[in-house]
């Protein structure tokens, strides 16, 4: 299988790349800018250029030829500003989307965020660092576009996960349509998504996790 990691220099993108290539499959990590080709590459995927705020559908397309699979983990980042977590979070992920329908490639998962729905509600959590009015266009941009993608034709999953954390796997995880606030390491949520896509589970699923007590196989088998 080859997959196409967009926002391919993420920290979950690069951790997916390199399980992706561990496990005998093709990854190719979309990244905007050249220098982090190299940083993609050391994962033993390959790279390729494009800017998702610059391309439209026909010109992303051509470069998903021979792609079995899609992944959105793109994101504004930190700092970037309420416009650009409309133009990357939920443009970046429509125009993926678009892309993929017209190269015929039907699997679809999306990288989104816990809570995203609830970007309207007083009760949204909002991380310390993050300024309120920002943060909850952030959550409107992931809720939008996975709307977007749960009203295509695709075979989508969309995974929505907890807090971030750079510690490493445990491979047990809690999932549900919704579950209480926790964590999550990167590693985690990369193994995640690895798993929906090579054992074809969660097809049609959105749903939230964090660490637990379940494998991610029998986590995810459970879903479908």
């Amino acid at each position: 299988m080859k997959i196409a990691i967009a926002g391919g220099h993420g920290q979950i993108a690069l951790l997916l790349a390199r399980l992706i290539v561990d496990a005998g499959h093709e990854a190719v990590g979309i990244v905007r800018n050249p220098a982090h080709v190299s940083d993609v590459e050391q994962t033993g995927a390959a790279a390729i250029v494009a800017d998702l705020e610059q391309l439209d559908d026909d010109e992303l397309a051509l470069r998903l030829r021979g792609v079995d699979a899609v992944v959105f983990a793109a994101g504004a980042g930190p700092n970037s500003g309420a416009e650009r977590k409309l133009t990357v979070d939920r443009d970046g992920a429509v125009l993926l989307a678009d892309a993929a329908v017209r190269m015929g490639i039907e699997r679809y998962v999306m990288i989104s965020a816990l809570g995203a729905d609830a970007y309207d509600r007083e009760q949204a959590v909002v991380p310390a660092a993050d300024d309120r009015a920002v943060f909850q266009v952030y959550l409107r941009a992931k809720s939008e576009a996975d709307a977007d993608l749960r009203a295509r034709r695709l075979r989508w999953t969309i995974v929505r996960p907890g807090g971030l954390l750079d510690t490493p796997p445990q491979g047990t995880v809690s999932v549900g349509r919704t579950v209480p606030r926790g964590s999550i390491p990167r590693a985690d949520v990369a193994a995640v998504v690895l798993h929906a896509l090579l054992d074809d589970t969660a097809v049609g699923v959105q749903f939230e996790v964090t660490s637990g007590n379940t494998p991610i196989p029998a986590a995810l088998s459970a879903l479908s």
